[in-house]
């Protein structure tokens, strides 16, 4: 068991700074648990507790039912997975020789730590042609990875993650939180990850933990709970004024209907006619969605403007098993209010209409309340 538990810790430092205050936190085996607040919350300092490279002032923290206080901290370190922001890479080995660093100081011949080490490589989706090269020669997102590899080389059932996305561009961190939400869903570790970013710990987290000021743990909860009923004034303002936007993420979309899409080919453009504040959606042959075009952009067209130019931009697509979030955003995303679902092939399928998305959210509700209702009347009859 790899479970984590928290009774009473507390950190003071020797200036009289309080960093944690009375934490009291379970996080269960198999788990993805987020630490998130603003900075000086005492969230880092939490986890880094749990590898003892800070001792709590008072108080008792464990692993598998086993006080951590009376392990040795080379081997509770060496059995735990540890990945921070900018990878923390040793820039003079090679990255196959950065990812075997921990079966080799476990013990492991320098051969079975570098078979290991290209297998945790693959599950990062790292291609070998990278092993021989050294840091500098990697990219941040590439770093990053050979950093999650490094925690995974041993297999320990535990791992910490400080922050370990926030110094990559939007589109690399999108790509590294799905590639976790990937191998998490494989190998089912006990992770802590630690962020200040509310929607990356919404999007990766079963569970968050919200700390405040003075190192006071406002929530533990489901990211869905910590959105719609959030436990103080200060995590309603931390998750944002837009939470019940984010909530939404955790309804299912499959009862929207597909409405009828009008489609028109880059070929077809010149023979058609608009009338004004109508759209259609260009597709190519394979029904890809292209953009949008309306009257104004029809005629561009056939004064011989580039379609590019004539196209407005299609807005973000609604794909096959997506949730309330995601179609509401294509259709409010578009220039025609109407958001284009996709199947597997990126082709167009349907059309999202908001009033739609809005009508189901009223229905998931109207069943939620009828449900409260009458475990509240059993419960006090």
């Amino acid at each position: 068991m790899s479970d984590i538990a928290f009774t009473g810790v507390s950190k003071t430092y020797p200036d009289g700074t309080t960093a944690v205050h009375n934490l009291d936190l379970r996080i269960e085996s198999g788990s993805f648990t987020v630490f998130v607040g603003p900075s000086g919350c005492g969230k880092t300092t939490s986890m880094r507790m749990i590898n003892r490279m800070i001792g709590p002032s008072t108080g008792t923290i464990s692993v598998g039912g086993r006080d951590i206080s009376r392990l040795d901290p080379v081997k509770l370190r060496l059995g735990m997975g540890y990945v921070i922001q900018n990878a923390g890479l040793m820039p003079h080995r090679t990255v196959v020789d950065n990812v075997a660093t921990v079966p080799v100081l476990r013990g492991q011949s320098r051969r079975a730590a570098r078979r290991d080490a290209l297998e945790a490589m693959d599950r990062v989706g790292l291609d070998h042609i990278l092993a021989q090269r050294y840091p500098a020669q990697l990219s941040g997102g590439q770093q990053q990875r050979v950093g999650v590899a490094r925690a995974l080389a041993a297999d320990p059932p535990i791992l910490l993650m400080d922050e370990p996305f926030s110094a990559v561009d939007p589109v690399v961190r999108t790509e590294l939180q799905n590639e976790m939400l990937r191998l998490q869903a494989q190998l089912h570790k006990t992770i802590v990850f630690v962020t200040h970013d509310i929607d990356e710990a919404i999007k990766l987290g079963d569970h968050i933990a919200v700390f405040g000021p003075g190192g006071y743990l406002q929530q533990h909860d489901v990211p869905r709970t910590v959105l719609a009923q959030p436990a103080t004034d200060f995590v309603a303002g931390f998750v944002g004024r837009d939470r019940g936007y984010r909530e939404l993420s955790f309804r299912p979309a499959d009862t929207v209907p597909l409405r009828e899409l009008s489609t028109v080919t880059p070929e077809e453009i010149p023979a058609i006619r608009l009338e004004k504040g109508e759209w259609r959606l260009v597709v190519d042959r394979a029904k890809r969605p292209m953009g949008w075009i309306d009257a104004t952009g029809v005629e561009g067209v056939r004064a011989g403007h580039a379609l590019a130019d004539s196209m407005a931009a299609g807005g973000s697509l609604f794909p096959a098993g997506g949730d309330l979030r995601q179609a509401l955003d294509a259709a409010i995303s578009s220039p025609s209010e109407i958001g284009v679902a996709v199947d597997d092939s990126g082709a167009a399928v349907g059309a999202i209409v908001a009033r739609d998305v809005l009508e189901q959210l009223h229905r998931q509700r109207t069943v939620e309340n009828a449900e409260r209702n009458r475990v509240f009347f059993e419960e006090t009859r």
